[in-house]
C-alpha cells in the first residue's frame, strides 16, 4: 500500500476568497434551486439522500420509500451492482482491495454512500463476501492477507458496514474497539508508522456513522480527543499548504480534504465550534453562483512526491473511478456540502455556540 500521506514543511495557509453566493436571501434561492436539481428522479440515490438528509423526511415518507426502492433498479448504484461477478465482487486481482480503485473494497465504499442497505439481497451477499475476504484476525474488519488490521481499511469498512445495516454486528464492534485501542492518547491516529496526522481521518468518520446510543465511555473519550486534535488545527494546519486538500473530490477513498473534515466533524456534533470557520469559508467560496458545487478532481489527486512515486512504480498507480465529470457541477458534492453547512448554521445560532 503506497504512502499517500502529506507531510509538509511549516508554511502560512492562504485564506479562501469570499463566497460568490452572496447574502442570505440569494443563498436561500441557491439552496432551493440546487435541491430541486438534486431531487431529479434520474439518480434515485441522490434523490433519497436529498429527501432524508437535506429535507429531513422520515424513512416512512412515501416519496422516501419510493426513492430508496429505486436505488438498486437504476442509476449509479444499479450500474455498479450490474458489474458484480456472480458470487464474488468487482474486478478483484490478488485481493478484494486491488486493483485500486475498481475492485470490491472500493465499490462497496461507494455503494454505502448511495443509500443501499443489506435489505437488498445483492448488497447483503456482497457485504458478506467483502467482510469475509477482508476479515481481521482480531475479529474485526480490514485485515490484510495475514489478517492484520490496517487503520484506514478497517475504519472505512466499519463506516460502510454501519451504513449497510451492520451496526450491531460483532465484526463492526471489534473494529471500533480496536480503533479506540490504537488511537493516540492525545487524540488522533497515525498511519504507516508516521506521527498522528490529519490524513488519518477514517476513524472519526466511522464513529460519526455509529449511533451515539451505542457508544461506550471509551469511545466518547476517544472521539473527544480526536475532535480536539482536528479542531486545534482548524482542519488544515499541518505543514505547508497542500493543494489537494483545497479541492472537492468524490469518491474520497482514503484521502483527506477540507470537505471530508467538515463532514465528519459536523456529523459528530461539532458544527458550532468556531475553529471550523476557516474550512467553512473555504467551502462557501467553492460554491458556484447558480448554487451548485463542481467536482474539482478525482483521486489519485496527489502532490509532487506521490506523483514521482507513481512514475517510478507505474504498476502501483490506482485506476481512477468516477461517477461524475471533473470540472462540472456535481450532485455528490452538494449533498455533503449543504448538509454540512446546515449543521454549521444550526450550531452557530444555538445558545452558547462558540463559547
Amino acid at each position: 500500500m503506497a504512502n499517500r500521506r502529506h507531510r509538509g514543511s511549516p508554511g502560512r495557509p492562504v485564506r479562501p476568497a469570499v463566497s460568490s453566493v452572496g447574502p442570505r436571501t440569494s443563498k436561500r434561492g441557491a439552496d432551493a434551486k440546487t435541491i430541486a436539481w438534486l431531487l431529479d428522479e434520474v439518480q434515485p440515490a441522490v434523490r433519497y439522500r436529498t429527501l432524508t438528509e437535506l429535507l429531513g423526511r422520515r424513512e416512512s415518507d412515501p416519496e422516501v420509500r419510493a426513492a430508496q426502492r429505486s436505488i438498486a433498479s437504476f442509476g449509479w448504484a444499479a450500474e455498479i451492482l450490474a458489474r458484480r461477478t456472480p458470487g464474488g465482487g468487482w474486478s478483484d486481482g490478488t485481493s478484494p482491495y486491488r486493483p485500486k480503485y475498481v475492485s470490491t473494497n472500493w465499490m462497496m465504499l461507494v455503494l454505502s454512500d448511495l443509500g443501499l442497505t443489506r435489505a437488498e439481497p445483492a448488497v447483503r451477499d456482497a457485504c458478506e463476501y467483502w467482510m469475509e475476504r477482508m476479515a481481521a484476525k482480531n475479529g474485526g474488519l480490514g485485515g490484510n492477507s495475514k489478517g492484520t488490521p490496517h487503520y484506514c481499511v478497517s475504519a472505512n469498512m466499519a463506516r460502510a458496514a454501519i451504513r449497510f445495516g451492520y451496526a450491531d454486528d460483532s465484526r463492526v464492534r471489534h473494529t471500533l474497539d480496536w480503533l479506540v485501542e490504537t488511537a493516540d492518547p492525545n487524540g488522533g491516529w497515525s498511519c504507516f508508522g508516521l506521527s498522528r496526522n490529519l490524513d488519518s481521518w477514517e476513524a472519526m468518520s466511522a464513529f460519526a456513522a455509529y449511533p451515539k446510543g451505542k457508544w461506550t465511555s471509551a469511545m466518547r473519550e476517544c472521539v473527544a480527543n480526536g475532535a480536539e486534535y482536528f479542531l486545534s488545527r482548524e482542519l488544515h494546519r499541518q505543514g505547508s499548504r497542500y493543494a489537494p486538500w483545497y479541492r472537492t473530490h468524490y469518491p474520497v477513498h482514503y484521502y483527506y480534504d477540507l470537505l471530508v473534515g467538515l463532514d465528519f466533524m459536523t456529523g459528530l456534533g461539532y458544527g458550532g465550534d468556531p475553529r471550523l470557520r476557516y474550512a467553512t469559508e473555504w467551502l462557501r467560496s467553492r460554491r458556484r453562483p447558480d448554487g451548485a458545487w463542481n467536482l474539482d478532481a478525482v483521486h489519485p489527486d496527489v502532490g509532487p512526491a506521490m506523483l514521482r512515486w507513481y512514475k517510478e512504480r507505474p504498476s502501483q498507480r490506482p485506476i481512477p473511478f468516477a461517477l461524475e465529470t471533473v470540472g462540472l457541477a456535481s450532485k455528490m458534492i452538494p449533498l455533503t456540502a449543504m448538509k454540512t453547512l446546515a449543521a454549521i448554521d444550526r450550531g452557530s445560532t444555538a445558545p452558547g455556540a462558540g463559547a
